[in-house]
């Protein structure tokens, strides 16, 4: 049997197959195109670190509990966000940010910001309730949030419904949990606000029988004791919760505010003395725990200013509230405060600048002149005048009163006086008998300024009224 040699049956062939090489360059384009569009910044290459490192919500809620231990509330705030942001269906994280948000207001002076701040806790609250029914803490805060906002809130119909609305949360929480401490101090929080005092005061103890390491359960058993005015024993409550959180200031200021009302009720000029500057001294141990930690916050400065003005010395007062606007000079409150303290000092013509700025705001050049002039740590700021409500009718009041008594026929505020009183008038404060009889001063002032101008006559200089009893 004879094979023929041409016929490859058992060597291979040399020759390459097309189908090979047409892969090959199809590979050998693709690689060329993947290395261009590298190039090009289209593709990114494998293993690169990310531009910024991912953090878990647990991070940041470590970071916001460590700034809240602290004492640095608005760093607690803007980490729990961030916490909120990452995992946005965290439940447990929500119910904390809504407790930071309704601490957080104690270290506010306007109203009405207070006011937003306890709607972002109530939502947050609102929001953990939706995501865990069944949590006890996320009811607790939720109830915490609603009664510190019906606290603020003017409309005595809402006011009802927030804490009967807070009530219903509290009892919640503790039905879910009945073992909950920081659940009864809340409720007990709650109870006060009803003016079901004893009821409180045995909830409470309860809750420190409970759990005597909660910083909330002293700092609500002391706020039932200022409920029966028993400010001794209140002030050694807040001292018990200071000791839980040596850097949450506005315990200080609470409990520097129960030393400043024993001092206004001592018959004894010696002990008021002694009571006054105790109070001064846990203000001031408040702003410097602040200036420590780098929180710029007026609130230490507004309370020393008070007990200043209840000694009777004005000029210190004065100075003291200046310091605060150094740290937010776009503050109406704080010019409010300023006016008063001016009319009090019997500085009523800078009175009158301050004031403006508080009740009809002003420019940034008249800001400077409401604060005395603007120093070198002053910033010149535009400040929004406040709407009327009872927090800030006084400072309408003085307003008012002050355009009247300074008005002359060369120089005559009455328009303004007129107007503001005009405001007042229409509102339901007017019921208020010194109100009351100021506005119809400031009309027979402002009467007799007329027929003055008109007659080309002087009338006789008025002193500025308005004393009203400031609380303690």
């Amino acid at each position: 049997m004879q094979i023929s040699q041409k016929r490859p049956l058992f060597r291979r062939r040399n020759d390459s197959s097309v189908y090979r090489m047409f892969l090959w360059v199809v590979l050998i384009l693709a690689g060329v195109w993947i290395i261009r569009l590298t190039q090009q910044g289209d593709i990114k290459p494998l293993f690169l670190p990310t531009p910024t490192p991912t953090r878990l919500a647990t991070s940041y809620t470590l970071e916001g509990d460590a700034h809240f231990t602290a004492g640095q509330l608005d760093a607690a705030l803007t980490a729990y966000n961030e916490a909120s942001r990452v995992e946005p269906n965290n439940a447990q994280v929500l119910a904390q940010l809504s407790r930071i948000q309704t601490y957080s207001t104690a270290l506010l002076v306007n109203n009405e910001e207070v006011l937003v701040r306890l709607d972002e806790a109530v939502a947050s609250a609102e929001k953990a309730i939706e995501l865990n029914p069944d949590s006890s803490y996320a009811h607790t805060v939720y109830s915490l949030a609603l009664n510190w906002k019906a606290t603020y809130t003017r409309d005595e119909r809402e006011k009802q419904s927030l804490r009967t609305k807070s009530e219903q949360a509290a009892v919640r929480a503790l039905q879910l949990d009945n073992s909950s401490a920081l659940a009864l101090a809340v409720y007990a929080e709650v109870l006060v606000d009803q003016q079901k005092w004893m009821q409180a005061l045995q909830t409470v103890e309860q809750a420190l029988e409970r759990d005597p390491s909660l910083m909330d359960a002293h700092r609500i058993h002391a706020y039932v004791l200022e409920s029966l005015g028993e400010y001794a024993l209140a002030i050694q409550a807040y001292d018990r919760a200071i000791a839980l959180s040596p850097n949450l200031t506005f315990l200080y200021l609470r409990a520097g505010a129960g030393y400043r009302v024993l001092a206004f009720r001592s018959p004894n000029e010696q002990v008021q003395r002694e009571l006054y500057e105790k109070a001064l001294e846990y203000f001031a141990q408040a702003a410097r725990i602040n200036q420590q930690l780098g929180v710029r916050n007026p609130g230490p400065y507004v309370s020393i200013a008070r007990t200043y003005s209840q000694m009777g010395e004005f000029f210190i007062a004065i100075r003291n509230i200046q310091r605060a606007i150094e740290f937010e000079p776009n503050n109406s409150v704080l010019y409010g405060e300023l006016g008063v303290l001016y009319h009090k000092n019997r500085n009523y013509e800078t009175g009158i600048l301050a004031l403006k700025c508080a009740v009809r705001g002003c420019t940034e050049e008249e800001s400077c002149d409401g604060r005395g002039g603007c120093g070198q740590n002053d910033v010149p700021s535009e400040v929004q005048g406040l709407p009327l409500s009872q927090a800030t009718v006084y400072y309408y009041d003085i307003y008012a009163s002050e355009l009247a008594a300074l008005s002359t026929p060369r120089q005559s505020y009455c328009a303004e006086a007129l107007d503001i009183a005009g405001i007042i008038e229409s509102s339901e404060y007017i019921q208020d008998p010194n109100i009351a009889a100021d506005m119809v001063v400031v009309r027979r002032i402002c009467a007799f300024d007329t027929a003055a101008n008109a007659a080309a006559g002087v009338r006789p200089t008025a002193t500025p009224m308005v004393t009203p009893t400031s609380a303690p």
